[in-house]
């Protein structure tokens, strides 16, 4: 071989970027995770007249879903540590398009609510294996940009899922659900394919394994951590809280931007795509953007802790417009600034995701992720009465956009008042001392507990008001949400006291 010949050879080595095709395959997944899990609502009106579904009979369908959501995220956190990104994504994927297949072969509500439960308990480990993944193949300095890149998929599904009123119009309801439930197969094709750990992948070149090695420092296969020790990392508890505060605002413009541009703006959002495709736009931008800025900020020479800081500092200080959104007379103003709070939304998800990585190591990242998408979704069943009974007894949702326009300047205070400077990644090879009691877990856990029981108490004394707010199924979800927050005292004092028992099991 000549010399010009071998230099070429090796600049086209250098050129590999097989981590780009991962996050596409991750991209894709997420997007039909969305396709799924909102095609319900958009062929609500259709299946109303073809079912014969009443407003609370959807409610229950949609509380099946809500509550697996929530509850299963840490449990399959902890699979996917132990089992891997491959094999986890690839049997929650066939679940959860199976389930849709079977959305178009039951006819009855208890039908519905069995196969949507089954659908929430599978799409909830989307999230702890992409984000584990993104760990796995991309260098810190990469991660924020990858992380935005494959969480946009969110909005392209949302976006897509308008088509299955096509498909319901011209082959039928069943067909509508049957076809999206195929789009997962479809995928597995590729993920079977595409998917492995980078130095065993026949894609990745020394170069580019060598470029992600270096940024990543060492790595492990696994750790099978009990979450008992990882609560007791004070790097986790930022992550939980922004999740606690800020993933039910992403809900709220999910689930309840239709209802106010039909009601309080006059606009039918289901006739108006231009309107829901310019705000979810501004998302995946947002999430590519926000992703990309903490990257390039590294670049800069800017340490990882200064660059998360700085890249969800902008979300943050703008995410206040949302209640500017709300209040001002101009119907184009109130589109626009609701599509820039979606994007900084998105932004900000892209690097609190992120953090998750810089704080703890790829082996232990589907477990701190899960923990997070439980703390989010019990959040998001919060919402659902609190902003229901907020518009029942204002008659508007105005107090709710002040809320979402709040949330994200708070966690980021949180994140800067308990971390500081001290952005550095926790030694899960070196966990905290269980043998002794944990005196922060056990007071969290306390306060909890008693918070969680008067939400309750709240709950039961004042059920009538609760249930002509939001419905029996509304009503149903919060005093979940308020028994699950007893629950996590529970969780959070058991946590706290001392162990005899090994770290590791």
């Amino acid at each position: 071989m000549s010399a010009s010949s071998s230099s070429v050879a090796t600049v086209r080595e250098s050129l590999t970027s097989y981590r780009w095709v991962i996050c596409g395959l991750l991209f894709a997944a997420t997007t039909i995770n969305y396709v799924d899990r909102n095609s319900l609502g958009v062929l609500k009106t259709i299946l109303e007249k073809e079912l014969s579904w009443s407003e609370a009979d959807y409610g229950w369908i949609q509380f099946a879903f809500t509550a697996a959501y929530a509850a299963f995220p840490t449990l399959l956190g902890r699979a996917i540590d132990r089992y891997g990104v491959k094999i986890s994504l690839a049997v929650a994927l066939v679940m959860w398009s199976t389930m849709s297949v079977m959305l178009g072969l039951v006819h009855t509500v208890m039908g519905f609510v069995a196969v949507r439960f089954l659908l929430g308990v599978a799409e909830a480990a989307n999230f702890p294996a992409s984000i584990k993944a993104i760990a796995m193949w991309f260098p810190q300095k990469e991660r924020a940009l990858a992380t935005g890149l494959f969480n946009s998929g969110t909005n392209l599904g949302v976006m897509i899922s308008f088509g299955t009123v096509w498909l319901a119009e011209h082959f039928g309801w069943q067909w509508a659900f049957v076809s999206i439930g195929l789009l997962g197969f479809g995928w597995l094709i590729f993920w079977k394919w595409g998917f492995e750990r980078p130095e065993k992948s026949t894609h990745v070149s020394p170069v580019e394994l060598n470029y992600i090695r270096a940024g990543q420092g060492q790595q492990q296969e696994s750790l099978r951590m009990p979450w008992t020790t990882l609560l007791r990392f004070k790097q986790i508890w930022p992550f939980l809280m922004a999740k606690l505060l800020t993933d039910p605002v992403w809900w709220f413009y999910l689930y309840w931007l239709p209802s106010y541009l039909s009601k309080e703006r006059g606009r039918d959002p289901m006739k108006s795509a231009l309107i829901i495709g310019l705000i979810y736009t501004g998302a995946s931008v947002g999430s590519i953007v926000g992703g990309w800025f903490s990257g390039f900020l590294i670049g800069r020479g800017w340490r990882v802790g200064s660059a998360r800081y700085g890249a969800m500092l902008l979300p943050a200080l703008l995410m206040p417009l949302s209640i500017v959104a709300y209040n001002t007379t101009s119907f184009a103003l109130c589109v626009g600034l609701i599509s820039l709070a979606t994007a900084c939304h998105q932004a900000w998800s892209a690097n609190v995701f992120t953090t998750a990585t810089d704080l703890f190591p790829a082996k232990v990242s589907g477990s701190v992720v899960g923990l997070g998408a439980t703390t989010g979704g019990l959040g998001g069943m919060f919402l659902t009465l609190l902003a229901a009974m907020t518009i029942q007894w204002t008659g508007n949702q105005k107090l709710i956009f002040m809320w979402a326009g709040l949330m994200h300047p708070l966690s980021l205070l949180i994140y800067w008042l308990w971390l500081r400077n001290d952005f550095k990644q926790a030694d899960v090879d070196s966990p905290p001392d269980v043998t002794c009691a944990h005196k922060p877990l056990l007071t969290g856990g306390v306060l909890l507990a008693i918070l969680g029981a008067i939400f309750s108490g709240m709950i039961v004394t004042h059920w009538d008001v609760c249930i002509k707010a939001a419905k029996l199924s509304g009503a149903a979800q919060a005093a979940t949400a308020a028994g699950g927050v007893v629950i996590i005292g529970a969780v959070l004092i058991y946590a706290g006291l001392p162990k005899t028992s090994p770290t590791r099991i």
